[in-house]
């Protein structure tokens, strides 16, 4: 019988996985009306608000400053990892890629972790590690060529690059993380707070300047600063600390990328492509496959 606290959990979880689930389409419908970099600017500059007012709520901004205070350089590379490169990479690669592509392609950096473990932390590699990661690499495979893959032709190759590129900061980010013990709240905020200063210097010097957004574009950046980046997060957080089963929670990640394609089916329009569910399958396969080994040890 489940208690009060593992049903807030389980509700705290499904209201997560169900934002996130709506992310790959917020994405889609937004770059047809601000670029890459504007949307990154307008959505991190929400995150960063919405961070700090949780911060101010708690009265916590003074932990966030001492937090800064003590580690200036690890913030500084942490902020400029997450959220300006690497959303500034996945951005780009939304741009050039289906939704249903990016997304899925974007589930592998779980098995990248994995393998940067190995040199970055002195893990050790173990065949289940191998068989996951090429489980993976071959749904990646079947969604770069959307299924022909004695062709081997690659539909849109700056796309994957920018792909596969974010799944490589993504995992890089959390390998650093893993190095830096700090409160959550107060590192997202710092990180943010580098974010939003990084691209206020890289706009007018690589992207033209800032555009302003119409109501469309502002209301998407809105809805991708709050729910990709922000109120997702601490929804998270808060049913990972009630649950008396961690690994109950976790399993609902699996739902998000299946609802997600349902989402941009249903409002960008895309066709779901067969490779893609088979990309995806094989994708989360291997991910299933590597987190049961980290069960076992």
């Amino acid at each position: 019988m489940q208690s009060k606290n593992d049903r807030k959990a389980m509700l705290y979880a499904l209201a997560a996985v169900g934002l996130w689930s709506t992310v790959a389409t917020a994405f889609k419908l937004s770059l047809r009306h601000l670029s890459p970099e504007a949307l990154l600017f307008y959505a991190s500059l929400v995150s960063l608000l919405f961070f700090g007012l949780l911060l101010w709520r708690e009265g916590r901004l003074g932990e966030a400053w001492k937090l800064g205070r003590r580690h200036p350089w690890k913030i500084l590379l942490l902020g400029a990892i997450n959220p300006f490169v690497y959303y500034l990479t996945l951005f780009h690669a939304y741009d050039l890629l289906p939704a249903q592509e990016a997304q899925a392609i974007n589930y592998s950096w779980g098995i990248l972790l994995a393998l940067l473990s190995v040199p970055l932390l002195g893990q050790k590699l173990t065949r289940r590690d191998l068989l996951a990661g090429a489980l993976c690499y071959l749904g990646v495979l079947v969604i770069a060529t959307r299924g022909d893959l004695l062709s081997l032709h690659i539909h849109s190759l700056s796309g994957l690059l920018f792909a596969l590129g974010s799944t490589l900061l993504w995992a890089l980010y959390w390998i650093f993380n893993t190095r830096f013990e700090a409160e959550p709240l107060p590192l997202l905020f710092l990180n943010f707070l580098v974010g939003v200063t990084l691209l206020a210097l890289y706009l007018p010097l690589f992207a033209g300047g800032l555009e302003p957004p119409d109501p469309a574009g502002a209301l998407g950046a809105l809805y991708v600063g709050l729910f990709e980046m922000g109120l997702t997060f601490v929804l998270w957080l808060r049913a990972m600390k009630l649950a008396s089963s961690t690994a109950r929670i976790s399993n609902l990640i699996y739902l998000s990328p299946f609802l997600s394609l349902l989402f941009i089916h249903l409002f960008v329009g895309e066709k779901i492509l067969t490779s893609t569910l088979v990309a995806l399958g094989l994708i989360l396969l291997g991910l299933r496959i590597q987190r049961g080994g980290e069960k076992a040890e």
